[in-house]
């Protein structure tokens, strides 16, 4: 009831604020199970999906966002819950694995997920090889993916700024792209690739980034 609540809030209030273009909102399922599979360019990105998404989307958070005391803890999990966040122990070696199943909890309850393929942001603008994460939990849930292209988010909230700036961004939600079916008969981890690649060109032609061609490294803070 209270993430009902502050649903119905949060994200009015930021496209509200930062008046985001947003185009092919049309095209994100409106019931069941969907992985919405995103460039990644800033912090703010998992702010601005859910604000501009035509439903909830669940995205994972550090835990730390929901911990806090005082007014500003309260505040800050208010704001994180209202948009849908689930927290996560990055600390904990197991971590990884928690979080596809909590990411497949998700999807069995007909919710959409949030997923960055390339792992953690780009810090030069360049869109990086995806991990396959993201085509496990399709093709394990049989859900579709829809991509989604961000452009400007990098200004919104540069790397190292911890206040949001009040820049217009563009998102994107491209095609699904279904996977029931179309992989019957291929080994699972060529499956794999071959879904993750087909994700990455989808979201390179949303988000008209440079292919980067490696893998991101992630970076201390990210």
């Amino acid at each position: 009831m209270l993430y009902r609540l502050l649903h119905a809030l949060v994200p009015p209030l930021l496209r509200l604020i930062w008046r985001p273009r947003v185009t092919g909102r049309e095209r994100v399922p409106r019931t069941g199970g969907v992985i919405l599979a995103s460039n990644h360019l800033s912090f703010a990105d998992s702010v601005v999906i859910p604000a501009t998404s035509p439903r909830p989307v669940r995205f994972l958070a550090k835990q730390d966002y929901f911990t806090g005391s005082g007014f500003r803890g309260v505040l800050m999990r208010a704001f994180f819950t209202g948009l849908g966040m689930l927290p996560v122990d990055r600390d904990d070696p197991q971590a990884a694995l928690g979080s596809l199943d909590t990411a497949l909890e998700v999807l069995g309850r007909g919710e959409a997920f949030g997923i960055y393929p390339e792992g953690t942001r780009s810090r030069d603008g360049r869109l990086y090889r995806g991990r396959t994460g993201v085509a496990h939990l399709a093709l394990t849930a049989g859900v579709p993916v829809v991509p989604v292209g961000l452009r400007g988010t990098q200004k919104l909230q540069p790397v190292g700024s911890s206040v949001p700036r009040i820049v217009r961004v563009e998102v994107a939600f491209g095609e699904p792209i279904q996977v029931a079916g179309r992989f019957e008969g291929m080994a699972l981890g060529k499956a794999r690739r071959v879904l993750t690649d087909e994700i990455m060109a989808a979201i390179e032609a949303l988000s008209g980034q440079q292919p980067a061609g490696v893998y991101n490294d992630r970076a201390p803070d990210a």
